[in-house]
C-alpha cells in the first residue's frame, strides 16, 4: 500500500489495482473509503486504478486541521497525488459526492487535466441541485420491486426531515440496479467505510466560490465524460444532462438498469462506455439511442470511408486496412452494437446493424461516404442501400451471407453452443442472427435492384459462403460487380493485397 505526504504533511494512502496508464479514482461517501470501489467492475483490466483514501479514510492519516476535509482544500490533496505519481497531466475519475471534488480541481488545475470521468456525480456546488422531486421521480421508477413501499416510507420520512440511520438504510436499495446480494453486502460496508465526521464538513456553509468555478468549467479543454445511472436520483440523468451541458467537450452517457453504482449493476456497459471514453484513439456518438464506439483514421477532410465489421469482430479488425486507405482517405471503422466497446442492448437483428449503420452516417454528417462491410456488416450496408439508396456514395460487400431461402438440400443453422471464455460481443448476437439466416426476410432480395450505389461484391473462394449466391447478388444490382479473391472468409484478413487490389480497380484506394 504506496504512502505520500501531501502539502500540508498528512500521510495518505492509496491503492493499485491493474496495469497500464494510471486513472486517479476519487471516491464518494462523501469521505468513503476507497474500496468500496472494488476493481470498477474490471476496468483495471484496462487500465491502472488510482485509489485514493480521501484524508482521514480508509488507510490514510487524519490531518491535525479538520477545516481540511472541506472539498476545496481536499482538491489540494489530488494535486499532491498527481505530483507525487510523476504524471504531468492526469485522468481523472470522481464518483458520486467526488464527482465535484474532480470538478474542482479541473476548475483549478486544468493543465493538469487529460481528461475527466464524472460517475452519477454530485452537482449541488456547481448549481445544480438535486431536488426532492429528483428523488421522488427516480424512486418511482422502482415502483414495482418488492421492496418499494418500506423503501419509499423511508424516503418520505427523509423528505419530512424526520431522517434517522433507520430511514437512511431504509433507501439504499434505490441506490441499485439490482437489490440482489452482491448490494446488499456492498451497501452494508458502507457506514464502517465512511468517517461521518469529515462528511459532515466536507460542504462548508460558505466560502466556495463556485460561480468562478463554473466559469473555469466552460472553459475546460480536456474531454469530459458524465456517466449517469437510470435509475439514480442524485443525480438523475437529465440533472446529469445539465451538469455534461457545462463543458465544451463533454460525452454525456445513461447506464440502462443502474443507479448509483453503475459498475455493480452493469460491469461490462460500464467499463465499455468508461474504457471507449478513456482509449484517446476510440471516439463514442449516440446514434438511434445506442452508444456507438468508432476510430478514425487518416485526413478527415479527406474522402470518407466507412468500415463495418462482421459478427463477433469490431472496429479493430480493419486496422491494416484502414492504415493503407488512410493515405488517400478519412477512414471511419465502428463498433456495432453488442460488439467491442458500442452499448450491448440485448436485442440484434441485421435491420438494427441497418440502422446502426444509418444513424452512424447521419451522425458523422457522413451521406455519400464509401460503405466497406464485411458478411454481417455488408448484409447490413446492402439493406441500408436498398432503403436509403442516396445515402451510400459506393458500397463494397465483402464475403456477406445472402439473405436467401435456404436450399431443401440444406437444412437450418443448428443451435449454436456459446464459447466457454470470456467474449468481446454479446453471445445474443449469434442466435438471433442465426434466426434469421434460417428464415430470412424475402424483401432483402427483392429490393437488390433498388440499390443505385456502383457496388462490388467481393467473395472469398475458399469461404464457406455460397459463391455463386454472392454473384447472384452482383447480378441483381443495377451497377452491382463481382470479385473474386483467394482467401477465406475472412478476405481483407487473409488476402489483404488482393482484397486492396479489388478496392483499386473499383476506385476505392
Amino acid at each position: 500500500m504506496p504512502i505520500f505526504s501531501t502539502y500540508d504533511g498528512t500521510e495518505l494512502a492509496y491503492h493499485l489495482m491493474g496495469e497500464g496508464e494510471p486513472l486517479i479514482c476519487l471516491p464518494g461517501g462523501p469521505m468513503r473509503a476507497a474500496r468500496y470501489f472494488g476493481d470498477l467492475g474490471g476496468l483495471s483490466r484496462v487500465r491502472q486504478l488510482v485509489l485514493l483514501d480521501l484524508r482521514g479514510t480508509g488507510d490514510s492519516a487524519a490531518p491535525q486541521d479538520p477545516s481540511t476535509y472541506r472539498i476545496d482544500r481536499l482538491v489540494e490533496d489530488v494535486e499532491a497525488l498527481r505530483a507525487h505519481l510523476g504524471l504531468e497531466q492526469a485522468d481523472v475519475l470522481g464518483h458520486s459526492a467526488s464527482g465535484e471534488l474532480a470538478a474542482l480541481y479541473a476548475a483549478k488545475y486544468p493543465q493538469r487535466l487529460r481528461s475527466l470521468t464524472l460517475v452519477t456525480p454530485g452537482t449541488g456546488i456547481l448549481g445544480l441541485p438535486a431536488t426532492d422531486q429528483d428523488r421522488r421521480d427516480a424512486a418511482e421508477l422502482r415502483a414495482d420491486e418488492p421492496w418499494y413501499a418500506e423503501a419509499r416510507t423511508a424516503l418520505d420520512e427523509i423528505q419530512a426531515g424526520r431522517a434517522t440511520p433507520g430511514t437512511w438504510a431504509g433507501i439504499r436499495p434505490f441506490m441499485y440496479g439490482r437489490w440482489d446480494a452482491a448490494a446488499q453486502a456492498h451497501a452494508a460496508e458502507s457506514p464502517a467505510q465512511r468517517n461521518a465526521e469529515a462528511g459532515s464538513l466536507y460542504y462548508p456553509e460558505g466560502g466556495l466560490d463556485t460561480v468562478a468555478a463554473v466559469a473555469a468549467l466552460r472553459e475546460l479543454t480536456a474531454p469530459v465524460l458524465v456517466l449517469a445511472g437510470e435509475y439514480d436520483g442524485g443525480p438523475t440523468p437529465d440533472r446529469a444532462a445539465e451538469l455534461a451541458a457545462l463543458f465544451p467537450h463533454a460525452e454525456f452517457a445513461i447506464q440502462r438498469g443502474a443507479a448509483h453504482f453503475p459498475w455493480m449493476d452493469g460491469p461490462g456497459a460500464f467499463v465499455r462506455t468508461v474504457a471507449a471514453f478513456l482509449d484517446p484513439g476510440v471516439r463514442s456518438v449516440q446514434a438511434g439511442g445506442i452508444r456507438l464506439a468508432y476510430r478514425t483514421w487518416g485526413d478527415p477532410s479527406a474522402p470518407p470511408v466507412v468500415l463495418a465489421h462482421g459478427r463477433g469482430g469490431n472496429s479493430l479488425d480493419w486496422t491494416g486496412i484502414a492504415e493503407r486507405l488512410a493515405a488517400r482517405h478519412r477512414v471511419y471503422a465502428l463498433d456495432f452494437r453488442g460488439h467491442g466497446l458500442s452499448d450491448w442492448p440485448g436485442r440484434y437483428s441485421f435491420e438494427f446493424f441497418r440502422d446502426d449503420l444509418h444513424a452512424f452516417l447521419e451522425a458523422r454528417n457522413l451521406s455519400g461516404a464509401t460503405v466497406i462491410g464485411h458478411s454481417m456488416g455488408g448484409a447490413a450496408a446492402l439493406l441500408l442501400a436498398e432503403r436509403h439508396p442516396a445515402l451510400i456514395g459506393a458500397l463494397v460487400v465483402e464475403d456477406a451471407p445472402t439473405l436467401l431461402p435456404l436450399d431443401p438440400p440444406r437444412p437450418p443453422r443448428p443451435p449454436a453452443e456459446r464459447p466457454a471464455e470470456e467474449l468481446d460481443f454479446d453471445w445474443e448476437v449469434v442466435p438471433s442472427i442465426d434466426a434469421q439466416l434460417n428464415a430470412p426476410d424475402p424483401a432483402a432480395r427483392e429490393c437488390l435492384g433498388d440499390i443505385t450505389a456502383p457496388t462490388l461484391v467481393v467473395g472469398g473462394n475458399r469461404s464457406h459462403i455460397d459463391q455463386e449466391q454472392l454473384a447472384w447478388t452482383a447480378r441483381q444490382i443495377p451497377d452491382g460487380r463481382f470479385a473474386s479473391v483467394d482467401a477465406g472468409h475472412l478476405v481483407h484478413a487473409d488476402n489483404p493485397e488482393a482484397f486492396l487490389d479489388a478496392l483499386k480497380s473499383f476506385g476505392v484506394g
